[in-house]
């Protein structure tokens, strides 16, 4: 079978290949270029990448390419990542760049080519229903990122090292001396890389100072701009040695006032939900609620959180989910993805949390 394996510069998707390049598949090696801007050092980060690609696919012995989908991915996905700090809310544009990149754009370019399937190295499982199914490392289960995608798509990718721990997929790579057997994992948003994200944001969008004020009223400072903070958020602040010495964290933002609002502990009752509404309701395969029908399922609010046990209500394409336990640090833009034990059933955009 001829597959196009979409592949990073990193150690997942250079097993992927590997893995069904032994299995004796047709396998192509594609490099997908999303982001052209260098970093503040003048370095493009993709060129290494592209580098590393290119070193591992020579070691396997397979056909290598690049694919320029920047424009694509700024419009698809930048864009909408730019329109949601401008809403103040804080975005994934990992979510939106799966649906509309590497299972989109990269999808049709791999069929395109005459291939049969795509492969990714997600930690995800499918199985022949085209169902999305958690990867067996919890640690790295990646489903809450593919939330977006379709039956359809899933019946056309694979996911090799799904069923394996990343300790068992950097040994594997060792075992047969990948260059990137022991290549540091990518973190937080691509095009941003090792830039601090503050001055990386101001060069897209205008900031407006605004009163950073406490939950009593009383103003306390200047915060830089609202799309700087997230709900939650502990650290730069910049008011240290005020109150009782507990720490200061981000609890709403007043848009209409510009003004951030905060208040002292990790606990305080404003930081925790009963609820929230959902927008942009997607689903893998069918809805599993009927209209305005409630549904009881588990949901994950950030990556790498437990399960919380929920009710979901849903209305086309909107929804509303309450929490058996209060949750923590609900933040508009994110995305609630639901599950029914080891299946991900889909998910939507948080637009609001309720106290």
């Amino acid at each position: 079978m001829r597959v196009v394996v979409g592949m990073s510069g990193g150690v997942d998707s250079a097993v992927t290949a590997m893995l069904l390049k032994r299995q004796g598949h047709d396998v192509l090696g594609v490099f997908m270029k999303n982001w052209e801007e260098k970093d503040e050092n003048g370095v493009c980060t993709s060129e290494n990448d592209w580098r590393d690609v290119q070193a591992v696919c020579d070691a396997i012995d397979v056909p290598y390419y690049a694919v320029n989908f920047t424009k694509e991915y700024y419009d698809r996905v930048f864009s909408v990542f730019l329109s949601e700090y401008q809403k103040g809310r804080t975005p994934n544009p990992d979510v939106l760049c799966n649906k509309e990149i590497k299972f989109k754009a990269f999808l049709d370019f791999a069929l395109k080519t005459g291939a049969e399937k795509i492969a990714t190295g997600h930690f995800v499982q499918t199985n022949e229903q085209g169902e999305l199914l958690r990867g067996v490392d919890v640690n790295k289960d990646q489903s809450y990122f593919l939330y977006m995608l379709k039956k359809q798509q899933l019946l056309q990718a694979i996911f090799p090292v799904g069923g394996l721990t990343k300790q068992a997929v950097r040994q594997l790579a060792r075992d047969e001396n990948l260059p990137v057997s022991d290549k540091k994992d990518s973190t937080g948003i691509c095009f941003i890389g090792e830039r601090h994200f503050k001055s990386f944001l101001s060069g897209f969008l205008p900031a407006q100072s605004g009163v950073m004020r406490l939950v009593t009223g009383e103003a306390i400072g200047q915060h830089d701009g609202l799309m700087y903070y997230t709900i939650g958020q502990r650290k730069g602040l910049g008011i240290g040695g005020h109150g009782d010495g507990r720490s200061f964290f981000v609890v709403a933002k007043d848009m209409s006032r510009n003004e951030l609002i905060i208040a002292q502990g990790e606990d305080h009752p404003l930081l925790y939900a009963s609820a929230a509404e959902l927008e942009q309701m997607t689903w893998i395969d069918q809805n599993p609620c009927m209209q305005n029908e409630k549904i009881k399922l588990t949901a994950k609010f950030r990556y790498r959180q437990p399960d919380q046990d929920v009710i979901l209500t849903c209305d086309g394409l909107t929804g509303y989910v309450t929490f058996d336990k209060p949750q923590r640090a609900i933040t508009p833009g994110q995305s609630a993805v639901f599950y029914q034990n080891e299946k991900c059933l889909g998910g939507g955009i948080i637009t609001k949390a309720i106290q």
